[in-house]
């Protein structure tokens, strides 16, 4: 694995936030699975008790169900914290637009108490969730940081503000913070059941029960799909970090792009099926096209990520296939 050099000292404490969910879940197993202690906070809204099963019951493991806009409750679970990998929020870009409000509470009201829970409490780096989202409708290709355009969506607009209280909370405080902006990220554990589930998991499900599923737009829209494991080594070397890069967010992705529709098409291979989609039209606030330049990151965290698209894809069907069945 990509994170394997990536050592702690034993005694190291970690918080997850939103680690019942998909991203979270990934971070605490690899972390107990180490013997690491193991803080989990998470008020089952979107993430799900099942994602921790495996692991609820090891010694090393703590389960807080709390949210993160009780201020109280963030500084409760900050306590004794060496490392903050704070994954919660609500994601989708169609939801936040139906329902902006909320966001604002969770992501940015939420994420503002768990950096001030932080500073309190004397923790040694905050690594917290961004996303590509952020370039809003910037025409440039590759995505680079330093390059964004205008905001496409309540949804992209929170993840601007966590990043701009990022950089704030460590000019002004000294607080080490690492804004890590997720491109796509999929794999075991994601939820493909949503109204607003992935694109990966949720043609997988699909295809798996011989339905046929909706293609937003004509297909020809790229993204840059991210294997969760990638992910998991961003946030591990981002607590290796320098101080000299605190503040700083940074683009979190493979470096590769894929269209949609070859994407589908790629499923329905590897699934035997043959199952023609729907084409339905785009969705407000989405951007056309995504693919990230990792060049700041391979430099200021040492990224190097080891899991391709198509080795993320073949796990992550693997994954599927076994847990439709027995989950």
């Amino acid at each position: 694995m990509g994170y394997d050099s990536v050592t702690f000292p034993m005694d190291t404490v970690f918080l997850v936030t939103g680690g019942a969910g998909f991203i979270g879940s990934n971070l605490c197993e690899v972390l107990v699975q180490r013997g690491h202690k193991v803080r989990c906070l998470d008020n089952l809204s979107t993430g799900f008790r099942h994602n921790v099963v495996d692991f609820i019951t090891a010694p090393n493991f703590e389960f807080v169900e709390g949210d993160i806009r009780a201020f109280e409750t963030c500084l409760y679970v900050c306590r004794d914290v060496d490392y903050i990998l704070h994954q919660a929020a609500w994601g989708s870009v169609p939801r936040s637009i139906e329902h902006p409000l909320i966001y604002e509470e969770i992501n940015i009201t939420g994420t503002l108490n768990m950096l001030e829970a932080a500073r309190q409490s004397g923790v040694k780096k905050f690594v917290y969730a961004s996303s590509s989202s952020v370039f809003g409708d910037a025409p440039n290709l590759p995505k680079q940081e330093g390059a964004e355009g205008a905001l496409l969506s309540p949804y992209a607009l929170t993840k601007m503000v966590n990043e701009q209280y990022g950089g704030l909370y460590s000019r002004l405080y000294g607080l080490d913070t690492y804004g890590l902006r997720y491109f796509n990220v999929f794999g075991r554990r994601q939820d493909p059941s949503s109204a607003y589930a992935a694109v990966i998991p949720k043609f997988i499900k699909q295809l798996l029960h011989g339905e046929q599923p909706t293609i937003h737009g004509d297909g020809k829209q790229s993204r840059d799909f991210t294997y969760v494991e990638n992910v998991v080594e961003a946030n591990l070397k981002a607590c290796k970090a320098s101080h000299a890069v605190a503040g700083e967010a940074f683009n979190i992705a493979y470096g590769g792009r894929e269209h949609l529709i070859d994407v589908y098409e790629g499923l329905c291979k590897a699934l035997d099926k043959h199952i023609e989609p729907v084409f339905g039209p785009e969705r407000q606030g989405d951007i056309r096209d995504s693919y990230a330049d990792i060049t700041r990151a391979r430099e200021a965290l040492g990224y190097d990520p080891s899991w391709s698209f198509a080795q993320g894809v073949d796990a992550a069907i693997q994954w599927y296939r076994k847990c439709l069945v027995e989950c």
